[in-house]
């Protein structure tokens, strides 16, 4: 497995999305911007969103959706790894923002669902219809954290409804090749959930005692300190799961039955997307460390997003 340093002193990093050009978008938490890398290596700001920008993905108009969570406080540990540990102080709000890449003028898509504000959205994927899939990871503070979700969207907004709430620290969020299966993982238990879809933002659930209707896939094995973040999905349909703390890739079949662990040079590997002529480079991002990295010649080929170029 060959690994290529693309960019590093990037401030938390995540939501990388593979361009056409060969550049990749991706967010800076820490620094509140939407970013590109070039083929080449240069750094360079297309959006200052502010907040927490989170997630990012290409929707069917060509402009690229943000998660954005509102802010994060930062802590640097001995070791060096920059990681968040709450609510910022400055906290703006959870939103979903849509950016024009030719003007980097950014618009608030959606801030509440059913009245609710959104408290930490992190990512997000379309369908092939253009509907807009998102998680809300909540907020934590102190003394307390908020119990986030998994919601449906247009584009512009509208139609905006609860799939799955309560949910305990939903994180990235993935749709199966055949666009039937919509996939979630869970941060702090290291489970990676799936529900079947029957329509736009609507699914079948399952009955108690799952805690929200969601059919549970895996689970991380005992004995680690694992949480999981960010996914993608191969063209075979297995679920690549950034692993934070255990450090590296988690790739899961489609069934459950089959784990295998990548891993990298850093605690928090936080997301990664596929991309190349082949879609068989995966590109990843070390947020402890602020860098972004490629990895070539990737076993399977990645799935390739409905609207990316």
């Amino acid at each position: 497995m060959k690994i290529r340093e693309l960019a590093s002193g990037l401030l938390f990093p995540e939501g990388p999305v593979a361009m056409d050009d060969g550049s990749v978008l991706l967010v800076e938490i820490g620094r509140g911007t939407l970013t590109r890398v070039s083929a080449g290596g240069k750094v360079s700001v297309a959006a200052d969103l502010g907040g927490g920008p989170n997630g990012a993905a290409i929707g069917p108009d060509g402009a690229v959706y943000v998660c954005n969570n509102g802010g994060f406080r930062f802590h640097t540990e001995a070791d060096g790894c920059f990681r968040p540990v709450a609510q910022a102080d400055d906290y703006s709000g959870g939103r979903i923002e849509r950016v024009n890449l030719a003007t980097g003028r950014a618009e608030r898509v959606l801030d509440a669902v059913d009245g609710v504000p959104l408290r930490g959205p992190n990512d997000l994927v379309f369908d092939a219809q253009g509907g807009l899939w998102f998680t809300d990871l909540g907020k934590v503070r102190e003394r307390e954290m908020d119990r986030g979700g998994v919601f449906f969207t247009r584009p512009e907004g509208s139609g905006a409804v609860a799939v799955a709430r309560p949910a305990m620290t939903p994180n990235g969020i993935a749709l199966s090749p055949d666009g039937k299966t919509v996939y979630y993982a869970e941060t702090e238990g290291a489970r990676l959930w799936a529900f079947d879809i029957t329509g736009p933002g609507q699914v079948r659930r399952d009955p108690w005692p799952s805690p929200h209707g969601g059919r549970l896939v895996a689970a991380a094995p005992g004995g680690h300190y694992q949480r999981f973040d960010s996914m993608a999905v191969d063209a075979f349909g297995n679920v690549c799961v950034a692993t934070l703390l255990h450090g590296g890739i988690t790739v899961i079949s489609p069934d459950g039955s089959l784990a295998t662990h990548v891993p990298l040079p850093d605690r928090y590997t936080t997301n990664l997307c596929f991309g190349g002529r082949d879609m068989r480079t995966v590109y990843v991002t070390l947020s402890g460390v602020g860098k972004l990295i490629a990895i070539d010649d990737w076993p399977v080929p990645g799935l390739r997003l409905n609207f990316n170029a």
